[in-house]
């Protein structure tokens, strides 16, 4: 009996087929399979450039191929920031029609005002184990304990990483629980994996060496990982990153077709009181949309959109008749090595941009983001919204 046979008659599982031959048959039998078993066809998916067999286990497990999205690209837009210091190309990958058209026009704009100045006003990853004492005293103790043997403990987080730099930890409590949120600088890697591992090494050493908590969970969600959250908004996690700019009023009627007046009180009244009364944690536009975009196209982990679609932008009128725009992302993660940035469609993309390091890489998207919140305000303000994506988006 043939492989393929076997997985079809339940003999073999799915995930099971690579222990049986090389991957790159592997991935082929387990699509044959999925179309013989519910009578698919998977010809583009089965379809790509990528080396698929290489990633098996560390990007992807069980592949049967890639999905394709299609890549826009927007600007170049110039960029002035501490790491950031050009022209860039702006890559979205993205289904949604009218997006890289309004991200277009919004580097335009931003263009014509001498650009985006970004800066980068934290980095710091983390991760927040919950220990579990006896009671509140043992609690308090216990961080006491923590705050006492803290150079120890970054010895042991930082010992099998060249990148891995333990900043701070910072306890909290409900009841005899107590979470430890570890934050630390991790290099150009958006840093998810190198803080788990780091943090995994010192709780091993923390709880072999005190008897008042004992771990319950490596990641007790005061992360905060994956979801948006007041904390993060607050403290910031990743990057937190401010873009700036000052539109001309002549930029603004020319390129945006609105009046400084029209701009800034559309983002008054739909950024900051609509965002209030939805109770979001979002007081923008629609950031999420351009992170999102970025992070398919350059090898990003697309689930902390969520934690990316935090932040404000505000607009405020000038003396003299100039406006001041500025998005500020609170938890921006990006990184340049490891994750998705292996893979070969988005490495191309990112050697194009000319990146040099994560926190030029989080310039640049909090610019870009900067630049799809003047264009969509503007389209609300001139009134243009349905229109254009009437044109475009059908």
């Amino acid at each position: 009996m043939g492989l393929l046979e076997k997985v079809l008659k339940g003999k073999v599982k799915l995930h099971e087929i690579q222990e049986h031959c090389e991957q790159p048959k592997a991935i082929a039998i387990r699509r044959i399979a999925l179309e013989r078993l519910f009578g698919a066809k998977l010809k583009h998916v089965g379809s790509y450039s990528i080396d698929l067999p290489a990633i098996t286990g560390r990007n992807i497990d069980s592949p049967i191929g890639a999905v394709q999205v299609p890549v826009g690209v927007a600007g170049p837009l110039k960029v002035s920031g501490d790491s950031a210091k050009g022209a860039y190309p702006i890559f979205l990958a993205t289904t949604e029609g009218a997006l890289v058209a309004s991200v277009n026009r919004g580097c335009t704009a931003l263009n014509a005002s001498g650009g985006a100045k970004v800066k980068i006003l934290k980095d710091e990853m983390t991760r927040a184990p919950v220990f579990r004492a006896k009671c509140v005293a043992d609690a308090v103790k216990f961080a006491e304990w923590v705050k006492a043997n803290y150079a120890t403990i970054k010895a042991k987080a930082e010992e099998d990483s060249r990148f891995t730099r333990l900043k701070s930890i910072t306890p909290f409590y409900v009841g005899r629980n107590v979470w430890l949120r570890f934050a630390y600088e991790t290099g150009d890697a958006a840093g998810l994996n190198m803080v788990t591992i780091a943090t995994q090494k010192a709780c091993d050493w923390i709880c072999a060496k005190q008897k008042y908590a004992g771990i319950v969970a490596l990641s007790g969600n005061l992360c905060v990982d994956k979801k948006a959250s007041g904390l993060n908004f607050i403290l910031g996690r990743g990057k937190s990153v401010v873009a700036e700019a000052i539109i001309p009023k002549e930029a603004m009627r020319k390129i945006l077709k609105c009046s400084p007046e029209e701009f800034a009180d559309v983002n008054y009244r739909k950024n900051l009181l609509g965002s209030i009364l939805a109770d979001a944690r979002g007081f923008n536009a629609h950031q999420a949309n351009i992170i999102a975009a970025m992070f398919i196209a350059l090898g990003q982990d697309a689930a902390h959109v969520v934690d990316g679609s935090m932040g404000i932008t505000t607009a405020e009128l000038e003396k003299n008749g100039d406006v001041y725009v500025s998005v500020t992302i609170p938890a921006l993660y990006v990184g340049t090595v490891g994750g998705g940035t292996r893979v070969e469609t988005q490495r191309e993309l990112l050697n194009a941009m000319k990146v040099k390091s994560s926190k030029e890489l989080a310039e640049v998207v909090a610019a870009a983001a900067l630049a799809g919140e003047i264009s969509l305000i503007g389209a609300l303000a001139e009134g243009t919204l349905a229109g254009a994506h009437a044109r475009l988006g059908r």
